[in-house]
């Protein structure tokens, strides 16, 4: 098993920008976009499958962000009461990666998982937004098993708001190439929080008995914290 190497921290004096709120809508492979508190609708998900972001008041776990590579995958926690801490960086793939994803996260007490989607400055998606799906897929049906939700969060930008931040930090450029996937991953998580989940979208496994297991536990979850 990969050995979890914590990415150097620092991060308190980040000025978090709020986002303007982004339409409602549904999206593919089972992934339904969480309407905003006010909005109706036969897709409005129950409120245990809503995202901690958009729950905070009735108490909840930690939020990993993941930010998907082709050869490393970033990672980041946070709660969304103090800026998100960058994690580590693992070199895996496969179903090496994603179980190791949903054993971080069960360590470091996350109940749900917050990954990038790649799309263009028009919000379009693109080649990359596909394999990051495929992926996530897979992911979700595992997470459900295990009572853990995911979600697919816009993460254009990130890299460059990742690397600004890390020059602002004094972070020097070597430790900048080990640690960067570990930053864009927080920044994935600070978008996410700063909308108020907003922006992002649940999975779900297809298997209704999933989609059940993973309901109850999160209802579990919520009376809980």
């Amino acid at each position: 098993m990969a050995t979890v190497k914590p990415a150097a921290a620092g991060a308190a004096a980040f000025r978090r920008v709020p986002l303007p709120p982004q339409p409602r809508r549904i999206t593919r492979f089972g992934a339904i976009r969480a309407s905003p508190p006010s909005a109706g609708g036969g897709d409005e998900l129950p409120a245990a499958l809503l995202p901690n972001a958009r729950r905070r008041r009735d108490g909840c776990g930690f939020s990993l962000g993941v930010d998907l590579g082709e050869a490393r995958t970033g990672l980041a926690v946070g709660m969304g009461i103090t800026l998100p801490r960058p994690l580590t960086v693992l070199k895996l793939r496969g179903q090496r990666l994603e179980t190791m994803l949903l054993d971080i996260a069960q360590q470091q007490e996350a109940d749900e998982l917050i990954v990038g989607l790649p799309v263009s400055g028009d919000g379009s998606e693109t080649p990359q937004s596909n394999k990051v799906r495929s992926v996530v897929g897979r992911l979700a049906v595992q997470a459900a098993d295990r009572g853990l939700r995911v979600y697919l969060q816009d993460e254009h930008g990130t890299s460059i708001d990742a690397l600004e931040f890390m020059i602002s930090r004094g972070i020097k450029r070597s430790a900048r190439d080990v640690q960067s996937d570990a930053y864009s991953a927080m920044m994935i998580l600070e978008r996410y929080f700063s909308s108020s989940g907003q922006g992002a979208n649940i999975v779900l496994p297809k298997q209704q008995e999933l989609q059940g297991k993973l309901l109850a536990r999160s209802k579990q979850d919520a009376e809980i914290y």
